[in-house]
């Protein structure tokens, strides 16, 4: 166990929230003390739903160890069943209740209660929030399907079904790649039987058995239910994540061919704006920059391709704290000639982007703090993410409409980053210092004259006055050195203050002059 400010993924029974309150008569008892109810403030403050988790609290307290806290879970599921008519319960224990060892799935048996009780048993100390959100859909499908109720056979110019698996709270924009995900099996002559888990009923559960196939959309989520289901009911599923135009073409391809349909009306009827802009003069200067990524395996993995396949970017390092899809995320390093992080430590994510000097972070929430702290551009692309990232608008990250969205949130924080820069290039003009008037204000506010900007910038004035140093010791610059390197992009000026200062250490100068920098820049650009 490690202190930590951060943490990409929580304990596992609030994995198995996201899927509860995804569900849509399902209610979820959880054995645990007080300081362990935050489901309101993960679901109804961050997603910004409009009712409360369907969660109950056991809430125990210090004093409640030394009676029966077995009672007390009883007591608490035999009332949330009676209040919350729920047609299906989920029974579990936080990482505190576990230890106290209490059985809630024994408990709730003994109960006698008259609909479906799934027992989750999710080792708090040893797995982690996306395991226990898969964990949970497999053993709610495996114990709500109904094994009589498979497949029918097609008529003749009957349409196929699928289900859609994966979609769930809390989630990096579920809700809007349901719907052009759906819109598009629509347009390929597909009908969606169950979307799950959600949205989902006990009932429509029960009837999952009856699609011809099923379409994976978060495999972190649903790929162990999927396999269930194939070994199960024969259902094949997707295995291509439609993110980005190549991909969506793909998973046009794959789907099309599991339901034994043409896909070359919607290959061509596309009309995604993304591919265009990618060619056009405004985007050209973007070509090879270089880009980290870090992430869930899904959307780092995608992310990754459509860096380097259509954005033409340069993908100078991947991530994911996705432990159990490393094997995934290792082999699309390999393709890029990359080694793959794979940590859940924030604190080495920062040191390799730090290392790393790239010129756009897409990552998490956690990645936007960093990138901040270090002046790198960041697009969020994967959970864990806050309120920003649940947008009110209409914003998906999968399919055609999914590429549109992806190009603008990527290409827009490096189209800003370059107009700082040449803000910044420019702080001595007339029009641009630190006193300037608005531009727009037009006459409006006279600039001081410059006669009045008497004070030094003080970083300039400490590094002026430094004492040459020693070779070996920390290396001084002078003010028009600095000056020079505060025109240098400010996505590589760090990477450009340390190769200057390796190269006056390797010729033994004490201090960096501007004869100095552009030496070192003619040496490293050899």
């Amino acid at each position: 166990m490690q202190l930590t400010l951060w943490t990409y993924e929580g304990p596992p029974h609030v994995g198995a929230m996201r899927i509860a309150t995804a569900l849509a008569d399902v209610h979820y008892v959880l054995h645990a003390p007080q300081g362990d109810t935050y489901a309101d403030l993960l679901f109804t403050m961050i997603q910004r739903d409009a009712q409360r988790p369907p969660v109950t609290y056991t809430t125990f307290q210090a004093r409640d160890l030394g009676g029966d806290t077995a009672e007390l879970f009883q007591a608490s599921a035999r009332e949330a069943v009676e209040r919350f008519k729920p047609n299906a319960l989920l029974v579990g224990a936080s990482c505190t209740a576990e230890l106290i060892q209490d059985d809630p799935g024994g408990l709730s048996k003994a109960l006698g209660l008259d609909i479906p009780v799934v027992a989750l048993e999710l080792p708090s100390y040893q797995r982690k929030e996306n395991w226990g959100a898969a964990e949970t859909f497999y053993q709610v499908v495996r114990q709500l399907a109904d094994p009589q109720r498979r497949p029918l056979a097609r008529e003749p110019g009957q349409r196929a079904r699928c289900n859609i698996l994966g979609p769930a709270a809390l989630g990096f924009r579920h809700r809007d790649d349901l719907t052009e995900i759906t819109r598009l099996l629509d347009q390929l002559g597909i009908d969606v039987h169950v979307v799950a888990p959600q949205g989902a009923t006990a009932a429509q559960l029960a009837t999952l058995g009856e699609a011809h196939f099923n379409v994976v959309l978060y495999p972190e989520i649903a790929s162990v239910a999927a396999g269930w289901l194939q070994r199960t009911f024969g259902q094949p599923f997707t295995r291509t994540v439609p993110m980005g135009m190549g991909a969506t073409r793909d998973f046009i391809r794959e789907v099309a061919e599991l339901a034994g349909v043409d896909p070359e009306p919607v290959l061509q009827g596309q009309g995604a704006r993304a591919p265009w802009y990618a060619r056009s003069v405004d985007s050209t200067y973007l070509t090879h920059k270089r880009v980290f990524v870090f992430g869930d395996a899904t959307h780092a993995v995608a992310s990754a391709r459509i860096a380097a396949e259509e954005m033409g970017f340069t993908v100078v390092g991947i991530g994911t704290y996705s432990r159990e899809f490393a094997r995934e995320v290792r082999a699309c390093a390999t393709r890029l000639g990359i080694e793959a992080l794979i940590s859940d430590d924030y604190l080495e994510v920062e040191a390799r982007i730090a290392e790393l000097q790239p010129e756009l972070v897409l990552g998490t929430q956690m990645e936007r703090h960093i990138a901040k702290r270090l002046g790198i551009p960041c697009a969020v692309i994967s959970a864990p993410v806050h309120v920003q990232d649940f947008p009110a608008r209409y914003s998906p990250v999968m399919g055609f409409e999914g590429a549109n969205v992806l190009f603008d949130t990527w290409v827009h924080p490096l189209m800003m980053g370059l107009e700082e820069h040449l803000i910044g290039m420019f702080r001595g003009d007339a029009e641009f210092h630190a006193d300037a008037a608005p531009s727009h204000l037009g006459g409006a506010v006279r600039p001081q004259p410059a006669a009045v900007q008497t004070e030094p910038e003080p970083v300039l004035v400490a590094v002026a006055t430094a004492p040459a140093a020693a070779p070996d010791g920390p290396l001084a610059w002078q003010a028009d050195a600095e000056r020079e390197l505060r025109k240098i992009p400010f996505f590589v000026r760090g990477k450009a203050r340390r190769n200057t200062e390796l190269y006056a250490r390797d010729k033994g100068l004490p201090s960096i002059t501007l004869e100095t920098l552009y030496d070192a820049k003619a040496h490293f650009s050899r």
